[in-house]
């Protein structure tokens, strides 16, 4: 197949993907095309196959390419020595604590439908929004990504947390927001092709090793305050 004929396909279940992103991959050693004697790429049915499970792992786990590409030489090993190569990410690991996955923010979530997700009422949205904690998008819908936020929080008010005891959480987040985008911006205004790929892949890896030293920070913490 021609990378334009990849791209039809993978489509279908991955929208926003590019031939943009499929180069990056590509130039990541993530997937190697055989060339045609006129230069043009051919990918094979494998070649798909390896595609969609990039595409899955970084849409539905959030994984780093780093963590993925372990992965596919697990599976590339066990290939080679006679095992079955699993066809589908079911039996992936993830080795790093899930990061935030933003190439896309699904969903459009109303303010009527976050309450009877999350089981609050609407002066704990309120309050929440006034803390500067959760915000709505365009046509004052939220996202999946707010669902979770508000589950979280309520699940801390069930331990006598109010939302402006959470404010520290949002000024530590910001915070390391900067660091990370002083690093991923140059790089997302580079130029050549794949830039901003890079600088979305440097940003996803850079996200979830800040939510596993977060994680061991809090825990020492915690064990220092029980102590």
């Amino acid at each position: 197949m021609s990378i334009g004929a990849v791209l039809a396909v993978l489509r279908e279940e991955f929208p926003d993907v590019t031939i943009s992103k499929i180069r990056f991959l590509e130039a990541e050693g993530l997937v190697t095309p055989d060339r045609a004697p006129s230069g043009y790429r051919r990918f094979s049915d494998r070649d798909c196959e390896r595609l969609r499970f990039v595409l899955t792992a970084q849409r539905d786990r959030y994984l780093p390419l780093k963590v993925i590409r372990e992965q596919l030489d697990e599976i590339d090993a066990d290939a080679a020595s006679g095992g079955a190569a699993p066809r589908l990410l079911s039996s992936a690991r993830s080795a790093v604590a899930p990061a935030t996955d933003f190439a896309s923010r699904g969903g459009r979530v109303d303010r009527e439908t976050l309450m009877e997700r999350t089981g609050v009422d609407s002066p704990f949205i309120s309050e929440l929004v006034r803390n500067g904690l959760l915000s709505a998008g365009p046509g004052g819908f939220f996202d999946e990504d707010a669902v979770r936020l508000v589950e979280a929080a309520a699940a801390l008010a069930n331990f006598g947390l109010e939302s402006r005891h959470l404010r520290a959480f949002k000024i530590s987040a910001d915070r390391e927001a900067g660091l990370v985008a002083q690093i991923a911006g140059p790089i997302a205004k580079g130029k050549g092709t794949g830039a901003r790929d890079r600088a979305e892949e440097l940003i996803r890896e850079m996200a979830a090793l800040s939510v596993t030293l977060h994680t061991q920070l809090v825990k020492a913490a915690v064990r220092g305050a029980l102590d």
